[in-house]
């Protein structure tokens, strides 16, 4: 469990393919303090410690993860948001968060107003994923409020300290980024769905 609050930026060392998974290499500045086994956020994405190296973590994504998520789209240099699991008793500062990525969205706008920044984001609403105004959405493992919500697209507003602790200082437009829509929405949604046939 997560709360979408960004703990740091590790920054991708190495990427190895084997057979249909990528091992990711990153270097963090908590690597010290983690151990095998340990489930951290990548971008959104929640990833198992598989080795630990020096300074350096190994994790590992497998098939679908990466069709589904833009870690496949990863490079050397690269940096990625990272989140340690929360603790219980811990505050909840962002809201709940599975670490398990819906789908993916495509950056389309980004304004510079006083004070904060933009970014209006496009995704394929076929999944029934949605979102709603002034609502929870997590966007490449960052916990953000709603704003402009429309069938395929929404926008959220970047303070200039999350821009700055985060990669979303490094989108541009037609970056990709993932997304985990609020897991109280899509119950909701399922739950509708399933009145609906009923009616029907």
């Amino acid at each position: 469990m997560f709360t979408g609050i960004i703990e740091s930026l590790g920054q991708i060392t190495a990427l190895n393919k084997e057979s249909d998974n990528l091992h990711i290499t990153l270097k963090s500045t908590f690597t010290n303090e983690l151990k095998i086994d340990q489930s951290i956020a990548h971008n959104g994405v929640c990833l198992t410690v598989v080795d630990i190296k020096d300074d350096t973590y190994i994790v590992t994504a497998i098939s679908e993860t990466l069709q589904k998520t833009n870690l496949g789209n990863l490079t050397i240099g690269d940096s990625v948001n990272l989140e340690r699991c929360m603790k219980l008793g811990d505050r909840l500062d962002g809201h709940i968060v599975q670490g398990h990525v819906d789908q993916t969205a495509i950056c389309k706008k980004i304004e510079q107003t006083n004070g904060s920044s933009i970014f209006t984001f496009e995704y394929d609403a076929s999944p029934n994923n949605i979102t709603v105004e002034k609502g929870a959405i997590c966007v490449n493992g960052v916990s953000l409020t709603v704003v402009n919500s429309k069938a395929n697209s929404f926008s959220v507003c970047i303070i200039p300290y999350t821009l700055e602790h985060t990669n979303f200082k490094s989108c541009q437009l037609n970056t990709i980024v993932n997304l985990e829509f609020d897991i109280l929405g899509k119950y909701i949604s399922k739950l509708m769905d399933k009145t609906h046939v009923k009616a029907s």
